[in-house]
């Protein structure tokens, strides 16, 4: 799967001015966890635009002071005032380690819903998995193509092998909801058809006369 590099530089400082110190550089603090050791650093706020600013799953591989570290992005911390990064936490990823992570959800398949002239709504994007981090992946596949109108897509129906889905089984995650145009076409044809048979019912009993003897 997709991944990025961040050149990072170990930082012995600790605390709110020694932040505010490279945050003046350009540079944003931040911590990795989950490994044998935590590990402190700091990086541009460029480096980190690709990861943050995505609704991509992607993998980090983090050089410090020599040594390289694979890990996932697990929180962000913003600026109240400026909305700039201000602190950035990764957790280290250890081959028989589980990790808990949010994988975006893909969509496939044309929805018979939308064939019949329903429309898709999509209610959640991501979902919260538990696996290995070897089965770590960029998004988790939906095929929507048996999905009805008026029917919903359920986290249960989800098909993930190798993860454990932390999220409710009954959250609906996508549906297919009548259009205003299909509303009023169901709406109009029960109208229609007591019409249909009221003109049909003359032609009826004009048929059911006995022909006038001569």
């Amino acid at each position: 799967m997709k991944s990025i590099t961040i050149e990072g530089q170990l930082r012995t400082g600790t605390g709110k001015q020694a932040a505010r110190q490279l945050r003046s550089q350009g540079l944003v603090p931040g911590v990795i966890y989950g490994g044998s050791q935590e590990i402190n650093f700091a990086a541009p706020v460029l480096a980190f635009k690709s990861l943050v600013y995505t609704p991509e799953f992607l993998l980090a591989d983090i050089k410090v002071d020599g040594k390289s570290y694979q890990c996932i992005l697990k929180d962000l911390q913003f600026d109240t005032v400026t909305d700039a990064l201000a602190h950035i936490d990764f957790l280290e990823l250890v081959e028989d380690r589980p990790v808990i992570a949010t994988i975006p959800l893909k969509f496939t398949g044309s929805a018979a819903g939308v064939k019949a002239g329903g429309k898709l709504i999509t209610k959640i994007k991501s979902l919260k998995i538990k696996t290995l981090p070897k089965f770590l992946k960029e998004n988790i596949e939906v095929d929507l193509t048996n999905l009805e109108l008026n029917a919903n897509i359920r986290v249960e129906d989800v098909v993930a092998d190798n993860y454990e889905i932390l999220n409710s089984p009954r959250i609906p995650i996508a549906s297919i909801v009548m259009t205003r145009q299909l509303k009023q076409e169901e709406a109009a044809a029960p109208a229609a058809k007591p019409a249909a048979a009221a003109a049909a019912k003359p032609a009826a009993a004009a048929a059911a006369k006995p022909a006038a003897k001569k």
